[in-house]
């Protein structure tokens, strides 16, 4: 029997979707390899500015003091845990800025040579915090990949450059797998290669600025080379000159073009202010409740992560084409609802675990559907600009949810952040219901 030959643009779309993929991986390993390690890396840094008259006492004597009045029981720990939330709020309120920025500019001169701009930047970041020997290097290293982070817009929207619009969740799925995996495989990375401390093995190292933080900094920055090396050999341009636009880039929160496309935003802003607030206090609640250790913590991420690869490598990719993306997305948000009730209530380590189930069925429905809403909502000549005021949208949720939800946690108990949050994801939700049929469907 003759096989019925395959189309070759698909075949072509299909190598581009898998060159996407991993250089989103390469990008995310390298990007959280530092998330176990904020807590050692505070530690280390923080002793530096313990003097009143330096300007790193200045910024942590308002926190110390707060921790102190709280009466908890090691307020070194809380300040180093809200300086870190502080830390990890900058990074992404710099995404928040560059992500339109980004993904405007890669409308204008296309895809990939945007991607090789931010990744070499993002590599000059890690050899930074590599060097990092005081705090306020490590503080210029973050700024610097910040602000080339908003590059995960570009990608994104180069997977809605190569799929068609009813196969386009899928090709968001696909976003969301390298998202998990990576966010999987970084942490695991980081927190074996903080065993290496460089200036044990060789002192001298030390006077150069190497620091015990500097192994996993490094590995960050190789993986971005070699991230910058495949993409400069063998990643394609998947936005034609014919398509792009000769619009100045500005900076956005939310999309201005597309029927639907700032709804589309607004959601996900709420939906990510809600779910960024409980994953940073995710932890103190398992630490709470069930005395788990840091390595049983690190378990309910890969647990929260595998879910997520397993519903957007599979469920949604199956269901794209078959069920609309608005339905998915309320399916989604709907779970977030009962996984926050559920967290807030759980009495046993079962139910806390089947409730992470239904959290990580949430965002895994909720991310990749809204992400092909964004996309179909908006003129192929604008991909770039919408996507990455969504992806920005997304990063300001991340910069504010984790210090609304630390102050929620400890002034309130953990039942009434958790429920709060569930209130929260019923405004996007309402806001979702209201969303418009895309094009695409209505056809």
């Amino acid at each position: 029997m003759d096989r019925k030959p395959k189309n070759p643009s698909a075949v072509a779309g299909a190598r581009t979707l898998q060159l996407v993929f991993l250089t989103l991986f390469l990008d995310l390993v390298g990007f959280s390899i530092i998330f176990p390690l904020f807590p050692a890396m505070l530690d280390y840094y923080l002793p530096l500015g313990s003097g009143e008259n330096t300007l790193l006492g200045k910024c942590i004597a308002p926190i110390a003091a707060w921790a102190e009045a709280s009466g908890a029981a090691n307020p070194r720990f809380l300040t180093a845990v809200f300086f870190g939330g502080a830390l990890g709020s900058l990074y992404s309120i710099l995404q928040f800025i560059s992500a339109p920025i980004w993904g405007a500019y890669s409308d204008r001169i296309g895809r990939r040579r945007i991607l090789l701009i931010t990744i070499a930047g993002l590599a000059l970041s890690y050899g930074a915090w590599a060097l990092a020997a005081n705090f306020w290097l490590l503080v210029l290293a973050r700024v610097l990949g910040g602000i080339m982070g908003g590059n995960l817009s570009v990608a994104t929207a180069a997977v809605a450059d190569i799929t068609s619009k009813e196969k386009r969740t899928a090709g968001m799925a696909v976003v969301g797998v390298a998202f998990g995996l990576g966010f999987i495989v970084g942490p695991a990375i980081g927190g074996f290669c903080v065993g290496f401390d460089l200036t044990r093995s060789f002192p001298a190292l030390a006077t150069m600025g190497f620091n015990p933080f500097s192994t996993p900094a490094l590995v960050a920055c190789a993986l971005a080379v070699l991230n910058f090396i495949w993409v400069a050999r063998a990643f394609p341009e998947t936005l034609p000159p014919e398509k792009r636009q000769a619009v100045t880039p500005k900076f956005l929160l939310l999309p201005q073009s597309g029927n639907g496309a700032r709804t589309v935003s607004l959601v996900y802003l709420l939906f990510m202010l809600a779910f960024s607030g409980m994953e940073f206090t995710l932890t103190f609640l398992a630490v709470e409740r069930f005395a788990f250790t840091p390595m049983q913590n690190g378990g309910i991420f890969v647990f929260v992560g595998l879910v997520m690869i397993l519903v957007q490598g599979g469920l949604v990719r199956r269901l794209s084409g078959k069920v609309p993306e608005k339905s998915l997305a309320l399916a989604g948000l709907a779970s977030g609802v009962i996984a926050f009730a559920a967290l807030a209530y759980a009495p046993a380590l079962a139910l806390f675990f089947a409730a992470l189930a239904i959290m990580a069925l949430s965002i895994g429905l909720v991310s990749p559907s809204l992400s092909a809403l964004i996309s179909l909502y908006t003129p192929e000549t604008d991909q770039g600009r919408a996507i990455g005021s969504f992806r920005s949208a997304g990063s300001f949720a991340r910069a504010l949810g984790p210090l609304l939800a630390a102050i929620l946690y400890f002034n309130y108990g953990s039942q009434s952040a958790y429920l709060l949050g569930g209130l929260l994801i019923v405004l996007p939700l309402a806001l979702a219901l209201r969303l418009p049929t895309p094009e695409t469907r209505e056809t």
